[in-house]
């Protein structure tokens, strides 16, 4: 195990490249899916029933990705599922229908959903070893990534096909795998005392209770987060007339604000306490929501997703926390699983509404969820340290 502080710094950095990887190819994708819709002549309700692809193949892969991190180790199966993600990604312009573009997709999610399990996993060790509230700090890296990834989107968008652009994301992410995977492979994890093998708390239904509870913030915030990376920009393009590179600059506010908010989640934390933290970041998404989906500006509705990404920077990575503060990995795996499901989940749910209602009208509903978030975390203020 790493035995020096050396190790774990290089364990660290090593994690927030993947981290900031993930968010960069992840952004990348999400900007191209406009043209990908138009490519394939989808509807908003098939679009929605193709990204239902990634929703599956990621939700398959994270009930499989914690045994597969028991049985093998929380870094190997990171730079496994970083290769799978970064060749996947180059798929999706390469489709002519939508059945194909589901297929791909349904291998996109599985690498992206099995990669946020693994390095999560890896992350919980580090923190447990460092015994420092620093994971804050990874999805920061993951939300730079995504900003950045966005914003290279959006300059691309108009000189670059989507083909060449998503070839290009397999290019990056194969050579950062090749880099930080190094270091993931030569360092084994942290093998600190874990709250699962020292508290029977696991197996208490209470504590399992709260643990499905802390994961239904992570839900509730996560799927605001997969609805603004799925349908920001398409939003910006077709309801409020922007150019495809405008359109690419929302999800990039989102993920700016997202940014900025975890970069200061930790003195935010010691400030207001979780619980206030959870509370008042669930309410200010769900207003900068409401101004983003309902306002015809299309310079309000960027300041709206700003705002938005604001209030949800620090609420998925406190219910992470906690989760794995009462239960220990097994915790923090139930908690990511309902996280990232709800973000993946999201997007299919915006495109059917979006169908049935006006795409607007579908947005709201990130609003409805940001603010169940806050009300599920201020009911349990008394369950909660913090």
């Amino acid at each position: 195990m790493p035995g020096t502080a050396t190790d774990l710094t290089r364990l660290r950095i090593a994690l927030t490249v993947f981290f900031a990887m993930d968010g960069f190819v992840f952004a990348g994708w999400v900007v191209r899916i406009p043209a990908i819709k138009e490519q394939v002549g989808a509807s908003a309700g098939s679009l929605g029933l193709a990204l239902l692809g990634v929703s599956a193949g990621a939700v398959i892969t994270m009930t499989l990705t914690g045994r597969l991190c028991r049985r093998y180790g929380s870094h190997p199966v990171t730079v496994f599922c970083a290769v799978l993600l970064s060749l996947s990604v180059a798929l999706p312009p390469l489709t002519h229908s939508v059945p194909a573009l589901t297929a791909v997709l349904l291998v996109f999610g599985a690498a992206y959903g099995g990669i946020n399990v693994a390095f999560n996993s890896a992350a919980v060790d580090l923190v447990t070893a460092l015994q420092r509230p620093i994971m804050p700090s990874f999805h920061a890296a993951f939300s730079l990534g995504g900003m950045v990834g966005a914003g290279l989107g959006g300059l691309v968008a108009g000189n670059l096909s989507p083909t060449r652009h998503l070839l290009g994301l397999t290019f990056v992410g194969l050579l950062v795998t090749a880099f930080a995977g190094r270091v993931l492979l030569r360092i084994a994890p942290p093998q600190a005392t874990r709250p699962q093998e020292t508290s029977p708390r696991r197996l208490d239904r209470r504590t399992r209770g709260l643990v499905t509870v802390f994961g239904l913030i992570a839900l509730c915030t996560a799927y605001g987060e997969g609805a603004m990376a799925d349908w920001g920009a398409l939003h910006l393009e077709q309801d409020l007339d922007a150019s495809p590179g405008l359109a690419a600059v929302g999800y990039s506010c989102f993920a700016l604000a997202m940014t900025l908010g975890r970069l200061t989640g930790s003195t935010l934390l010691q400030r207001l306490g979780r619980t206030r933290t959870v509370v008042v970041g669930g309410a200010t998404a769900a207003a900068g929501m409401l101004l983003g989906s309902l306002t015809p500006s299309v310079w309000a509705t960027l300041v709206g997703f700003a705002v938005t990404g604001l209030g949800l920077a620090n609420l998925f990575p406190i219910a992470i926390e906690r989760a794995g503060a009462l239960a220990g990995p097994s915790g923090v795996a139930t908690a990511s699983t309902l996280g990232y499901g709800g973000m993946l989940l999201g997007p299919p749910a915006i495109g059917f509404m979006a169908e049935w209602f006006s795409l607007p009208t579908a947005l709201t509903s990130v609003a409805v969820l940001a603010a169940v978030a806050a009300v599920i975390g201020f009911a349990t203020r008394h369950a909660a340290t913090g």
